[in-house]
């Protein structure tokens, strides 16, 4: 598919990078030539440079031939711009970056239909979504839901002396009784899709698909299980801090902010008074230790330093926070954080290209379902995705177990009628079924692609 993105940015250059490894022809536009070297150079794709609102700089792209084009430049102005120009000239689907927080939901809808967008994102505001939801759940290290919230993914980390040391998944199932699947595991730089005789260890990150309630029911069984976090401290007044200190207030927990910038701080209290905003240095310890650090629930590291986040949230750690997240956008930066310690770790950059990744899969199907969503798990080795399944789906009505089914990719789960099953060998597929699958070294596009010949 041709794809053009105009804004080689983080998360343009995160957009690029996520589209090329799915196969697609990807023209990428930024101002800077420099930047424009060195994504073509990396990438093998053609650059422009120019603005994206200029109409010869997006005929010199080929925009007119393009399936999808994609603004992800700083402006939101010149994003809404460029996408309807794009789409005058000719492009089928146009998807623009949207993240003031000015553009409320209303705003959005209305903007989308006036410029006819396909889609319309804002990374800060996804992020700060998953935040929430983590929040919600403390003991997860993510949290991915389908079909509408009727159906969930969670993330966890195994401590090293974890009950689950040592069992076999089977054996769990028995054991504690939960309608739960372990359907992903990460031990190490692997990434392992287990049957029943997979064996725990403690340290690995593991993925389990079931309801809310059934893994609740687990982590208590296994003293693991951790309230809402109500209380809840925020470093940096980041966009994604805006938008998650408003979802946290408006649900009614406690809200800290804590700000450098006395213009940030002012903002937050005239547009969130339920808010305490606490203007100082949040990397002096005194100050950290000042606004109760040690008693709060949860304590989120939201600067623009993923440095700083770091090393601020590895203290938090110390001082024993029951949760703590730190926003890292660079990728060797993530995985040091995991190895110093820290098990929950967002990047704004990888949420907004999980969305595209998803849309894009889902103009590319024309078989037995369409791809409804789509999640990175594991860092990245393995996917999630969620299929709607038509009538043309060539396994209807055969059992599980009688499916040739391609090795590391596992049927997570199964939706009808938004009752949620997990899946047993003599479970079938019907039309209208939603289908959760997990796959580890493939690209789904299809639900048929889970098949073997």
């Amino acid at each position: 598919m041709k794809i053009v993105v105009s804004g080689c940015g983080k998360i343009g250059q995160s957009i690029i990078e996520s589209l090329v490894s799915e196969g697609h022809d990807v023209i990428a536009i930024d101002k800077d030539p420099k930047v424009i070297e060195d994504i073509s150079n990396i990438h093998d794709i053609m650059g422009v440079t120019g603005n994206g609102v200029d109409c010869e700089t997006l005929k010199e792209a080929g925009v007119e031939t393009a399936r999808m084009f994609i603004a992800a430049t700083g402006s939101d102005e010149g994003n809404m711009l460029a996408c309807f120009l794009a789409k005058r000239m000719g492009a089928r689907h146009t998807i623009a970056r949207i993240r003031q927080p000015e553009y409320n939901y209303s705003s959005l809808v209305f903007l989308r239909q006036q410029l006819d967008l396909s889609m319309a994102i804002n990374p800060e505001m996804l992020a700060a979504q998953e935040l929430y939801n983590i929040l919600k759940f403390p003991t997860a290290v993510k949290i991915e839901t389908f079909s509408r919230r009727d159906f969930e993914m969670i993330e966890m980390r195994l401590k090293p002396d974890s009950m689950l040391d040592g069992l076999t998944l089977m054996q769990l199932r028995e054991k504690y009784k939960a309608r739960v699947l372990v359907c992903a595991v990460q031990r190490g730089d692997e990434v392992f899709i287990p049957d029943g005789n997979f064996v725990l260890k403690g340290g690995d990150r593991i993925g389990l698909t079931a309801t809310t309630a059934e893994v609740q029911k687990l982590f208590k069984a296994l003293n693991i299980y951790q309230k809402q976090a109500k209380d809840v401290v925020i470093l940096g007044g980041s966009r994604t801090a805006y938008y998650l200190s408003k979802m946290l207030s408006q649900a009614g927990s406690t809200v800290k902010v804590i700000d450098l910038d006395p213009e940030v701080c002012k903002r937050f209290s005239d547009d969130l008074p339920k808010v305490s905003v606490v203007q100082g240095d949040g990397a002096q310890q005194e100050l950290l230790l000042e606004e109760g650090i040690r008693d709060t629930d949860a304590f989120v590291a939201l600067t623009g330093i993923d440095e700083e986040n770091i090393l601020i949230s590895v203290f938090a750690q110390y001082m024993e926070v029951p949760k703590v997240i730190a926003k890292v956008n660079r990728d060797e930066l993530a995985a040091m954080a995991i190895k110093l310690g820290l098990d929950t770790v967002i990047s704004p950059k990888k949420v907004i290209s999980d969305v595209i990744v998803r849309y894009a899969r889902a103009l590319d199907n024309s078989m037995g379902s369409n791809v409804e969503t789509l999640y990175q798990l594991m860092d990245g080795k393995a996917e999630a995705i969620e299929f709607r399944v038509s009538p043309d789906f060539i396994m209807l009505g055969i059992p599980l177990k009688d499916m040739k089914i391609k090795k590391n990719v596992l049927i997570a789960g199964i939706i009808r009628e938004r009752k949620p099953i997990i899946p047993a060998g003599d479970d079938v597929i019907l039309p209208g079924d939603r289908v959760i699958v997990i796959a580890g070294d493939l690209k789904l596009h299809d639900l048929a692609d889970i098949i073997r010949g």
